[in-house]
């Protein structure tokens, strides 16, 4: 029987490891893909506080490392189903895995993070690893010296946007708004690089290819022009979304399946606590998922007793 099993180790499932093992419990992470979680995929991190600047390889392993030598195991299985269950009057928890296997635990942390969200257009699937990419920072070195766009409007656009401009010829900076949503100093580092073009109001109707991407077309939403823009790559940065779907039965999710929680990390069942960017919250950063990790984990323990 494990004492607190986590569902995910990203930021916010290492951190919770972490505080579990500290707390004198022990805490197993199953893992569906990466330690680490999107943010290995960070080139810079530096808004953390007490640290000036790491990257986010860097800043996952060191997690890693930390939960494992206090005893945390970390198992990469993916998790589909969670149950109630009990013996001899004993409440607990099991935890189904996609390839079959089963785990029980006296608690159990959802941190199972955000995925990145689809254009939802043709050829986006069959032509992902042929030009459609959703990580600048694993794929942009691919693009050396060739044309390039990036979609989205956030930080990780801009951020997807300043690295690509080190590689490629020119970055197209694809938004459907007249104003973008990230950090003023992310886009005060882009405006003025001589191969940066700006495409705003506009979205991506089209990708041409067959083999690999050739162009999008991006139509105006004020004026209905449409226009070709020929690129060899994508890089696709509109934001997240939760991966819960499996965990509906034991959690509640509201209309965008992020699962109903406070500050608290508790769910609707007393046992289950959730963690990180997959719970619904105002602001979802690397501090947010690390600081609902510890107080996860000090609520499944104090749960427990």
């Amino acid at each position: 029987m494990i004492d607190v099993l986590i569902i995910g180790a990203g930021p916010a499932g290492l951190s919770a490891a972490i505080y579990v093992e500290r707390a004198g419990k022990h805490a197993v992470c199953l893992e569906a893909m990466t330690v680490g979680g999107q943010i290995v995929n960070t080139p810079d991190i530096a808004n953390y506080p007490g640290i000036k600047k790491i990257s986010g390889f860097e800043f996952s392993m060191g997690l890693y490392e930390q939960a494992t030598e206090l005893g945390a195991d970390v198992i990469y299985e993916k998790a589909v189903k969670i149950r109630e269950s009990s013996d001899e009057g004993q409440k607990f928890f099991t935890v189904l895995t996609e390839s079959g296997k089963e785990f029980e635990a006296g608690a159990v942390i959802i941190a199972t993070g955000a995925k990145n969200r689809l254009l939802g257009i043709d050829k986006e699937e069959t032509l992902t690893g042929r030009g459609v990419s959703y990580c600048a920072t694993c794929d942009g070195a691919f693009f050396r010296g060739k044309d390039v766009a990036v979609n989205g409007g956030g930080n990780t656009a801009l951020e997807d946007a300043l690295f690509l401009l080190n590689y490629c010829s020119k970055v197209y900076l694809i938004h459907r708004r007249s104003e973008f949503r990230g950090e003023p100093q992310n886009l005060e580092a882009i405006k003025d690089k001589p191969n940066i073009e700006f495409v705003l109001d506009s979205t991506i109707t089209e990708l041409k290819g067959d083999r690999n991407l050739e162009a999008v077309v991006v139509k105006n939403k004020n004026t209905g022009e449409l226009r070709e823009i020929p690129v060899s790559g994508l890089f696709i940065a509109i934001g997240q979304e939760p991966d819960n779907g499996a965990f509906s039965d034991v959690a509640a999710l509201d209309e965008k399946g992020y699962i109903i929680a406070d500050e608290s990390c508790t769910t609707k069942i007393p046992g289950i606590f959730v963690a990180g960017d997959c719970r619904t919250k105002n602001v979802r950063q690397l501090t947010t998922a690390t600081s609902d990790g510890a107080v996860a984990a000090l609520a499944a323990c104090s749960y427990l007793g």
